[in-house]
């Protein structure tokens, strides 16, 4: 049976006659789909913008865009840090804002089945009634949706203690390139039958399929009390030795979080206060769950050996006030100019040699780099701070030597924010060619016809 194939021309029009009045050309709100928080901006407008509202719809799209050979980019919010939903010339825009709706929750089995376009922290405040959270922490949460975490196996301040995404999704609903849909993973705490896709789907960054429903694994809301302490440090060597120490006694707070000079100078001009003459460096760690304050004791106590000046507080309005000193970071260094927001992460224990090789890129190259740090499992956010709207030549060499540094260290070029167009470059310098080949296969098995989300990961 031969398919007929649809002329480009024909695109918009057919996308039109499949999703009346939710297909949208208007060229202003075209360019909105064009860039993302990185700072990347593809040369052109896409085809069109499409919202769905359903898995039909979806599929609808999905053949639409085979049987021609047009490129889909499947976008959430809009707030990725690496350039992976942007849509350019010749290309769909699939906004998944629309599907938006909680589908079921099972106390009894603690899930619950959302649609993609939920946000983060529209979910957990639906959730909270119950008696359950969804455990993803991004510090884009109140904006960033469900499906946007999925696809970028997203991070965030409670990695540590409670795992990135991958460890809260039991199943998904994927509608495949051309159209079919599949379903991978399991309802079940336990399920190993054939190959994982449901955990090869987290993380694809919408180059394998589209992300149409999601089963979530939640937990319950954590009882007794939340302990809080903040701890500045005359150097950020002696920050990060005894962030160090802390899992080396066998602590796993919920919340380990470290800023260096710079980064303080940023918020200190950012909120009017004067944290710099406080220190050098600022350690943040909140426990949590039963016990709490008895480990919080025991880790004031190893800060306080380790050089530390540490506060801790039981108080709710306190503690939010020294979790917001590094929920502030990012914003305050936008102050600045653009930023180019960088993502590595490196073994706990070579945290100190990470930070040392950033402040000497940041002499030799003349830069301004302020890091912050989820301490807790080794993830740096060096942020390139430049004037102008191009990011200068200076930044992205830096930027190359810092990628291969983060390898000689045992680390990895992302341990967030994903590839995109961002570190497609250093990709393979990171998988070798092996297996650089193999994921370039795997990628070639869903999506023969390279339509979904290309130049993206691979180039």
């Amino acid at each position: 049976m031969t398919t007929a194939v649809t002329k480009p021309l024909h695109v918009v029009e057919d996308l039109r006659a499949a999703l009346p009045g939710r297909v949208e050309t208007d060229a202003e709100h075209l360019l909105t789909y064009t860039s993302d928080r990185s700072g990347h901006r593809s040369p052109g407008v896409p085809l069109a913008v499409v919202y769905p509202r359903s898995v039909d719809d979806v599929q609808a799209v999905c053949r639409i865009a085979s049987s021609s050979g047009t490129p889909i980019v499947t976008r959430g919010a809009g707030t990725g840090l690496a350039g992976g939903a942007i849509a350019g010339p010749g290309e769909i825009a699939l906004s998944m804002r629309d599907m938006d709706q909680v589908l079921e929750v099972s106390e009894e089995n603690w899930l619950a089945v959302v649609q993609p376009g939920i946000l983060n922290g529209e979910l957990n405040h639906a959730l909270a009634s119950r008696g359950l959270w969804w455990a993803p922490d991004p510090a884009s949460k109140d904006i960033s949706t469900v499906g946007g975490n999925i696809a970028m196996n997203a991070g965030g301040l409670l990695c540590a203690k409670y795992g990135v995404t991958r460890e809260a999704v039991l199943a998904l609903k994927v509608v495949l390139a051309d159209g079919r849909l599949i379903s991978v993973g399991h309802r079940t705490v336990k399920g190993v039958t054939g190959y994982d896709l449901c955990a090869l789907m987290i993380g694809s960054e919408g180059t394998l399929g589209v992300i149409v429903e999601c089963t979530l694994k939640l937990r319950p809301l954590v009882r007794g009390e939340i302990v809080t302490i903040g701890a500045f440090f005359d150097s950020i060597e002696s920050a990060a030795a005894a962030a160090s120490e802390v899992t080396r006694n066998g602590h796993v707070p919920a919340i380990m979080e470290l800023m260096d000079r710079r980064t303080l100078e940023c918020v200190s001009r950012f909120i009017g206060e004067d944290l710099v003459g406080q220190g050098d460096a600022y350690l943040l760690i909140q426990c949590d769950g039963d016990g709490a304050m008895t480990t919080a004791q025991l880790i004031s106590d190893s800060i306080r050996a380790a050089g530390g000046r540490a506060e801790a507080t039981a108080d709710p309005t306190e503690s939010q006030r020294l979790v917001d000193l590094r929920r502030q970071a990012f914003p305050a260094m936008e102050t600045l100019g653009h930023v180019l927001v960088e993502d590595i992460a490196v073994p706990r224990d070579r945290l100190s040699e990470a930070f040392a090789k950033i402040r000497e890129l940041e002499e030799r190259y003349g830069l301004v780099i302020p890091t912050a740090c989820h301490a807790g499992d080794g993830n740096l956010h060096p942020t390139f701070v430049f004037q102008g709207e191009t990011v200068p030549e200076q930044v992205w060499v830096a930027a190359g030597e810092l990628f291969t540094y983060a390898l000689e260290l045992g680390g990895t070029l992302t341990g967030e924010h994903g590839i995109g167009v961002l570190k497609r470059a250093w990709l393979a310098d990171e998988l070798g060619p092996t297996q650089y080949e193999l994921q370039r296969q795997i990628k070639a098995v869903f999506d023969p016809a390279n339509i979904l989300n290309p130049g993206k990961v691979f180039g």
